[in-house]
């Protein structure tokens, strides 16, 4: 069995201050989707020890890397999880606490190289060795920017890297514990989210696009309240008439590029997110078909601290079956629909948790 290995702990910093000032049912979402980021960006075969809150605990037996290796998969980890951060604070849906402050996160990671081997109870398996201690009083140190890579003496001897690139600067410093001094070295890893470019998002095209059917209604009740009843997809079977099951593909938290399958009377359908924006007395946002024909327009008004009305509009492709919709009774038959769907919110309204 072996009995030498890397050490990888790649730390959210920032975890506990997000979670108890946060909502803990959001923070939650977005702590689970960024940890789940991270392991998908495992590039050097290392293996998940345990999740520990904000931490995961990562190992690998064997010799050590080459640290240009390691580095690349610090830097991908890193990047990643800034981009990943950087696009739903643009995209989001929500304007909870959680979900503001997200963007305000970041990674350290930690690196070791020592002694440890595995324990297995029932189905888990754990590490234990000097070297696992080690590793975990590292991330409690004297470094006082939280977004950098730590490397001990073990994967360095004593020399830090100085080929990497341009802007990084290494520091050494000690760590003082009951059993001894751990000497590592460390660089702060800031400047890579300045290479970090998140796509913009697409602009909303109606040009070719003719509204077939609108309906609006007013409700007793307020704006963010109406709009996670409208907005969210897991009630939206329960109020759209035709809507029998909606599954979310993508994203835990709702955001513009997010994809959801509808099951309706009549067949299958995805839908996508295709634009949002929030201030304080009004919501737009938008959901179009996977072939871009049908795009569905919410708009939420505040007309009072306790009464706000939902207009949603249909817009379709031009061709000859739009003109045809529009020329028939077809067109009374889809708006009646609509507002029968519009009357079955209000029962909503008093069920859902906020």
């Amino acid at each position: 069995m072996e009995t030498k290995g890397l050490l990888f702990i790649p730390d959210i910093s920032g975890f506990t201050r997000f979670v108890t000032e946060s909502e803990i049912n959001h923070s939650r979402m977005i702590i689970q989707e960024l940890l789940e980021l991270l392991i998908n960006a495992n590039q050097i075969g290392l293996e998940v020890s345990e999740i520990e809150g904000d931490a995961i605990l990562f190992y690998k037996f064997g010799e050590p890397p080459q640290l240009k290796e390691l580095y690349k998969q610090v830097e991908k980890m890193f990047c990643l999880f800034h981009k990943n951060l950087m696009s739903y604070d643009r995209r989001k849906y929500c304007q909870c606490q959680a979900c503001t402050s997200a963007a305000d996160l970041s990674l350290k990671v930690i690196t070791h190289y020592g002694e440890f081997t595995q324990y297995h109870v029932k189905n888990f398996s754990k590490l234990i060795g000097k070297d696992v201690i080690v590793a975990h009083q590292l991330l409690k140190n004297d470094i006082t920017q939280h977004e950098y890579w730590l490397v001990t003496k073990d994967l360095l001897d004593d020399r830090p890297p100085t080929d990497f690139t341009a802007w990084m600067n290494w520091s050494d410093s000690i760590k003082q514990t009951e059993s001894g001094e751990i000497h590592f070295h460390y660089t702060q890893l800031s400047q890579l989210k300045n290479e970090i470019h998140d796509a913009p998002l697409p602009p909303l095209n109606l040009s070719n696009k003719r509204k077939i059917y609108s309906a609006s209604r007013v409700y007793e009740t307020d704006l963010i309240t109406l709009f996670h009843a409208a907005g969210a997809f897991e009630y939206r079977h329960l109020w759209w008439e035709g809507v029998e099951k909606v599954q979310v593909i993508d994203h835990l938290l709702p955001r513009v590029g997010m994809r959801s399958m509808w099951t309706l009377n009549n067949g299958k359908m995805l839908y996508y997110s295709s634009s949002y924006s929030y201030n304080h007395d009004k919501i737009e946002f938008t959901e179009t078909d996977e072939k871009g024909d049908q795009v569905t327009y919410f708009t939420l008004m505040k007309l009072a601290d306790n009464e706000t009305r939902l207009t949603i509009d249909v817009y379709k492709t031009r061709n000859w079956i739009t003109d045809f919709i529009l020329g028939s009774s077809g067109q009374k038959k889809l708006e009646s629909t609509l507002k029968k769907s519009l009357e079955n919110i209000i029962p909503l309204l008093k069920k859902i948790p906020l």
